[in-house]
């Protein structure tokens, strides 16, 4: 496979899920923002700090205003983070690899980068305008997903779009635990009630499976133990790097560089630091450094990887 459609796989994959993590946070924070009275009044801050690069100034004037804020986060074309640039993107690098994708996965994209660049997709901004908008996006990002599952070939491209896919999600959750984190300075002791995680819950598709399994109101460590060290929710971080080290193994198995060892020797050393990481060591005063020091290490990870398979200077 040539360096250049692998580069194409790896990006179609991340912006996919990006388009993902951006599409579900957004949803879930404008839903939660409905309830006033319960959620009290949220701003849109987070949010825009977490998906957007805007400078402070702007994020200001935007956080009180919702409308304004969907725009910029999802359909704006002068932001290089927006919604819609992050899926035409996606589309580019689908064109490029097109012979090594299937005719679904290509139609699937290109649905959603139709259907982004509707002449009246910014007009609507009725609350169930928005509401239901933004469910048929996420519904075309689920059927990407769906139809990426089941009818692309188990081969090199396919763990190339899995190391995009993990990598991107890891690094969102590392991102957004730290900033749902900072809002109550990290602190481990005290406990927040449950209706204070729901949208760090909701963001990363938990809020169910945090309710099934674990019990008591030790909250602020139990959200953390699930999204950081729980390995059977797939959007936590050990998860997560779980399939980055599966697929991997199996690029470097079937396409040896002479870069490949020291890759996987680096990566061998972030996944052990998160597996074995025992979480009642992780305390009020070292969590911010865990989490900073783990995106780091992954983002590191990912420029080697680039570095190694796709020619990158």
């Amino acid at each position: 496979m040539l360096s250049r459609t692998a580069d194409s796989l790896f990006w179609l994959s991340r912006y996919m899920e990006r388009t993902d993590g951006l599409l579900r946070a957004t949803s879930s924070h404008y839903i939660l923002s409905l309830d006033s009275m319960v959620m009290g009044n949220m701003t849109w801050r987070s949010v825009l700090e977490v998906f957007t690069t805007l400078p402070n100034d702007e994020i200001a004037t935007l956080e009180h205003n919702s409308f304004a804020t969907l725009h910029a986060l999802l359909t704006d074309v002068n932001s290089q983070s927006s919604l819609k640039v992050i899926v035409t993107r996606a589309r580019e690098n689908a064109r490029g690899a097109q012979d090594h994708i299937t005719k679904e996965v290509w139609e699937e994209v290109n649905a959603l980068y139709h259907l982004l660049n509707q002449s009246n997709i910014s007009d609507r901004q009725g609350e169930q305008d928005v509401i239901k908008m933004m469910l048929l996006f996420t519904q075309h990002s689920l059927l990407y997903t769906g139809v990426a599952d089941v009818t692309m070939p188990r081969g090199l491209g396919w763990s190339f779009m899995n190391l995009g896919k993990f990598i991107e999600r890891c690094l969102e959750i590392l991102v957004l635990v730290d900033k749902h984190y900072e809002a109550i300075n990290y602190n481990l002791n005290e406990e927040n009630v449950i209706i204070q995680w729901k949208e760090l819950l909701f963001s990363l598709s938990g809020y169910e499976l945090h309710l099934k399994t674990y019990r008591g109101s030790r909250y602020n460590r139990n959200v953390l133990h699930q999204v950081l060290f729980n390995e059977d929710f797939p959007h936590s971080v050990l998860y997560s790097l779980s399939r980055i080290q599966k697929y991997l193994e199996d690029v470097v198995t079937e396409h040896h560089s002479p870069g490949s060892a020291e890759l996987t020797r680096r990566f061998g050393a972030l996944w052990s630091k998160v597996k074995y990481t025992d979480p009642t060591d992780i305390k009020s005063d070292n969590l911010k450094p865990f989490l900073e020091s783990t995106k780091q290490d992954l983002l590191q990870f990912s420029t080697r990887l680039g570095q190694n398979f796709f020619s990158y200077q």
